[in-house]
C-alpha cells in the first residue's frame, strides 16, 4: 500500500487518543507519538497547518502547554467514521436502496462539488448524473451530513426497490468500481497480514498505521449486499483481518499512547 500522509496518521492519533481528553492534544505529546511513527517535528508542524486550514484543528493552550483540539466539525466528522470504522454493517437486498437526487443553481458550484464530495465519502455509488445510490442503511448518516453542512435545501432522499432491467450485480460492480475495490482490500491484507507486535510501542505504531490504512475503506465499500457480490469478496476477509488485529494491538497501542510525554 502507499505509505500513509503525516496528516492522515495525525487524524487517526487525535481519533483514537485524544477525545477522551476532550479533543485536545499537546505539541509536545504529538510530537513525542509522531516519532513513534517516524514522522519529524517539520512534517508535523506542515501537516498541522492543513488540517487547521481545513477546519480539523483549532490551536489552544492549555495549563501553559501549546496545543491543538479537534473542532466542532472535525469531531462531528471522527464521530461519524466510528459508525463506519468500526461497524461491520452489511445491507441485504430486502434492506433497499438509498437515493440521492440534488439540484445545485450553477452560482452556488462549490456546493454542489462539495455535496458530491461528501456523498462520495459517504460511499455513494452514481447511476447517473445527479442520482446517487447506497444501502438504505446509510439513510441517518446521509440525513446527518446534509443538515450538518446546510445541504438538505438542495437534495431529496428516497428508500427505492430496484425492479428491472438488467443484471443488478454487473450494475453494482460499475457503480461503485469493485474492480479497484478489490484491488485496495488486497493491498490491505498483504500489507497487514503478518502483524505481530513485541512490545506497546510497536502496538501503537501497527495499530495507527493499520487504522489509517483502513479507514477509508469501509467508505469506499458502504456495506453492499453479499448476493451483489463476488464469490469469495476479499473485502469480507480485509474485514476479519482488520478487527482481529485491532483486539490485539488497541490495548497495548493505548498504553503506550497513553504514557507518552
Amino acid at each position: 500500500m502507499e505509505t500513509a500522509q503525516p496528516r492522515h496518521l495525525i487524524v487517526t492519533v487525535y481519533g483514537l487518543y485524544a477525545r477522551g481528553a476532550g479533543g485536545w492534544m499537546s505539541v509536545a505529546r504529538l510530537i513525542s507519538l509522531m516519532a513513534d511513527l517516524g514522522v519529524d517535528q517539520a512534517a508535523v508542524r506542515s501537516s498541522i497547518s492543513r488540517l487547521k486550514r481545513r477546519g480539523m484543528l483549532q490551536a489552544l493552550r492549555q495549563g501553559g502547554a501549546a496545543g491543538y483540539e479537534l473542532s466542532e466539525e472535525g469531531l462531528a466528522i471522527l464521530k461519524e467514521g466510528d459508525r463506519r470504522i468500526f461497524r461491520q454493517e452489511r445491507a441485504t437486498l430486502a434492506d433497499g436502496w438509498l437515493l440521492a437526487v440534488f439540484s445545485v443553481p450553477e452560482s452556488e458550484r462549490y456546493k454542489r462539488h462539495l455535496l458530491r464530495s461528501q456523498l462520495t465519502r459517504l460511499g455513494f455509488g452514481t447511476t447517473a448524473p445527479g442520482v446517487w445510490i447506497a444501502p438504505a442503511h446509510l439513510s441517518e448518516a446521509t440525513e446527518d451530513m446534509l443538515r450538518r453542512l446546510d445541504l438538505s435545501g438542495y437534495a431529496d432522499l428516497f428508500h427505492s426497490k430496484h425492479l428491472a432491467f438488467g443484471d443488478l450485480a454487473e450494475k453494482v460492480r460499475r457503480w461503485w468500481d469493485l474492480d479497484q475495490l478489490e484491488h485496495l482490500y488486497n493491498e490491505f491484507v498483504q500489507a497487514h497480514r503478518a502483524e505481530h507486535a513485541s512490545d506497546d510501542r510497536e502496538a501503537f505504531v501497527k495499530y495507527v498505521r493499520l487504522l489509517t490504512d483502513w479507514r477509508r475503506l469501509p467508505y469506499l465499500d458502504p456495506g453492499l449486499p453479499a448476493e451483489l457480490l463476488p464469490d469469495d469478496w476479499v473485502g469480507i476477509k480485509a474485514a476479519d483481518l482488520f478487527f482481529t488485529l485491532q483486539a490485539q494491538l488497541a490495548v497495548p497501542a493505548e498504553r503506550h499512547a497513553v504514557t507518552s510525554s
